[in-house]
């Protein structure tokens, strides 16, 4: 493949058939998408002490957004709020548009990660903005996809559908694998989640195969990640999804992705638990569930712990105790402004044949949909 120089990477110019990573800056440009994270964490401390020494402040900024990303990824989140942070100011003093917009995005997206929606609307909507301002299509890009999954998460699909379909029209004309694999499994996801299973799998699966072909090994183990729970819930495909996660699991693993690990972890949970083969269940549940409070990742926490209640209903457990776990996850995942929170319990609840009782109280001010 021919070399891409920064510049085409941050103003999306160059068409590729590999993925690239443009939150790798500066001296780190030449860093693989693949790159182990620990591997990125220690070269971009090492740059980053340099142009600190060097007085660079848009080196400053660039090698510290680098640092950033690998300790959110790495699950670090306190030294990664810690980076983004450095970074920005950093690029503030500069008067370094692009590179604010990177930090805030990197902001937006921890945020986001540990289930903080409406301060990571706010940073992501800054980043867009910088993003627009600096003539930085790719950071803008990938503000806007933020603003995107943060709106799906939330489970407010009708606004953020379009801009899902937008998004993947762009990656694709500029040539994006990376951001192209993104949109796929965003817009999967939201079939899968209201029962177009058909269509979620063939979305998913185009997700696989542009990633392999792009060499982007972390959006590859997404979207097998999402074949799994398809192919699991519309065919009962135990085996098969068992396998599509233990190959997405290897590359987690070597990359040192703990998120992407706990979630695969997580839904290996829930095609056992389909299965009713609780007790491997219930073993999945519990280590996702400690990763996920390990890395204070709130969304991950609640729905391993949904899965770890309704394992634990099924293995025998008092439906007093159920039915206090659920009205509290319900009242959780209301907080963390999931507008579906309530209707997922409810579907819990029935499933396990207890009631709980409903949490009414409103959902705190700015965690309804997105401005």
């Amino acid at each position: 493949m021919a070399q891409v120089t920064q510049q085409e990477k941050v103003h999306g110019v160059a068409r590729q058939d590999k993925a690239f990573a443009p939150e790798y800056q500066g001296a780190l440009g030449s860093l693989s998408v693949n790159a182990s994270l620990t591997d990125v964490l220690a070269r971009g401390r090492e740059e980053l002490r340099a142009a600190e020494r060097a007085g660079d402040g848009p080196e400053t900024a660039r090698c510290g957004l680098a640092v950033a990303e690998a300790c959110r990824r790495l699950g670090r989140n306190e030294e990664a709020e810690e980076a983004w942070r450095a970074s920005y100011r950093a690029a503030r003093s500069a008067q370094d548009v692009g590179a604010m917009a990177w930090a805030l995005w990197s902001g937006g997206t921890l945020a986001r990660q540990r289930g903080a929606l409406p301060l990571a609307y706010r940073l992501l909507r800054l980043a867009a903005e910088l993003g627009e301002r600096g003539g930085d299509v790719v950071v803008r890009g990938y503000s806007l996809a933020g603003l995107a999954e943060t709106g799906r998460i939330q489970g407010d699909y009708q606004a953020v559908g379009e801009l899902h379909e937008k998004l993947l029209a762009e990656a694709r004309r500029r040539g994006e694998a990376r951001h192209t694999v993104w949109a796929l499994e965003g817009i999967a996801q939201m079939h899968r989640n209201t029962g177009s299973y058909d269509t979620a799998l063939a979305l998913f699966e185009e997700a696989a195969e542009t990633a392999g072909r792009a060499d982007d090994q972390r959006g590859r183990a997404w979207a097998l990640r999402g074949i799994a729970d398809v192919v699991s819930v519309r065919d009962g495909g135990v085996d098969r999804a068992l396998d599509l996660l233990t190959e997405a699991e290897q590359t987690c693993r070597e990359m040192q992705l703990s998120s992407a690990l706990a979630y695969n972890h997580k839904m290996r949970g829930n095609v056992l638990y389909r299965a009713g083969r609780y007790a491997e269940a219930r073993e999945y549940y519990e280590r996702a569930l400690a990763a996920f409070l390990a890395m204070d990742e709130s969304r991950g926490t609640a729905l391993a712990r949904l899965g770890l209640t309704k394992t634990l209903a099924r293995l025998g457990q008092d439906p007093a105790v159920t039915v206090a776990e659920l009205t509290g996850l319900r009242q959780a995942l209301e907080r963390l402004g999931l507008r579906h929170a309530g209707d997922m319990i409810d579907r819990a609840a029935a499933e396990l044949g207890v009631e709980t009782v409903p949490d009414r109280s409103p959902c705190p001010a700015g965690e309804g949909t997105p401005r």
